[in-house]
């Protein structure tokens, strides 16, 4: 919603002051300079991502329109599953838990925390993680590390998407120059005709120019940062995960665990310890 609102306000507002300065909209609609300068970008895109990227592009585009997965109500579910996982593992020793991590999506401990469970990264980040603690040949430093690693090359990988589309937008304002010097360019052959047809085709150049700047600045750019700004929640909520994990490799109770988990997330969504509490007692019981 507020992707849309947000597009709505730079437009509207642009309009809104054009028209004022007695501007006509006509104008602004030249159909050949969105296809020169939106065919371009959409080219350039396609040449310099793999295909995958490309449709993963309008995918992460497309699911700003929903609301952010990363909030209270997935923090919780977090530490209640953390807390489930861990309770289990103590109660029973890591093996208990074995048929659980071998097959975590048919798993009957996780099918009961659904928004974990559709996060296939998350979900086998802690599953496997497990299975390195079940074989016990792993030390909680090199333990560290092997999580750092995943969270970083998967991070790294990630960000592919909101820098694509940031490149793509720096080049915007690029093809809006070469649609305007095309448009010049048949200016140029009209130099001959009326003051007001040759000012016509001078404006319909010019406007190449500006639906360049506008999708770079108000449009493509915004969108590459919320982006950026989804894959950042994600890499947090992965944060907790590790967090928990390396707390209950070294010794530490469940609900010690999850308090670490609990602590490392953003105050704005973090469960208080109270909500913790009730979150984990009826599974402590």
């Amino acid at each position: 919603m507020f992707i849309i609102v947000g597009l709505v306000v730079v437009f509207g507002s642009i309009i809104a002051g054009y028209t004022m300065h007695g501007g006509n909209i006509v104008v602004l609609i030249q159909v050949s300079e969105f296809i020169i300068i939106g065919g371009a970008g959409l080219g350039a895109i396609i040449v310099g991502n793999k295909p995958s990227v490309v449709k993963r592009i309008f995918s992460q585009t497309f699911a700003l329109l929903r609301p952010n997965p990363y909030n209270r109500q997935t923090y919780a579910e977090l530490l209640q599953v953390l807390y489930d996982v861990f309770y289990t593992a103590r109660r029973d020793g890591l093996v208990g838990i074995e048929s659980h991590i071998e097959n975590p999506e048919d798993s009957e401990l996780f099918k009961k925390y659904p928004t974990f469970r559709q996060n296939k990264h998350a979900l086998y980040f802690l599953a496997d993680t497990m299975k390195v603690m079940l074989t016990g040949a792993v030390e909680d430093h090199h333990l560290s590390e092997i999580l750092e690693l995943d969270l970083e090359q998967y991070h790294e990988e990630a960000m592919i998407v909101p820098n694509a589309i940031a490149r793509a937008g720096d080049a915007m304002p690029g093809f809006g120059i070469v649609a305007a010097v095309l448009g010049v360019i048949i200016t140029m052959g009209h130099i001959g005709g009326s003051p007001t047809e040759v000012g016509q085709s001078v404006a319909a150049a010019l406007v190449g120019t500006f639906i360049g700047i506008l999708l770079a600045y108000g449009v493509m750019g915004p969108i590459a940062q919320a982006i950026e700004g989804r894959v950042r929640g994600e890499h947090a909520y992965m944060k907790c995960v590790r967090t928990a994990l390396l707390s209950f490799a070294r010794g530490d109770p469940p609900i010690t665990s999850v308090e670490f988990a609990r602590r490392n997330i953003d105050p704005e969504d973090r469960p208080s310890f109270a909500e913790l509490e009730e979150l984990t007692r009826k599974k402590g019981n």
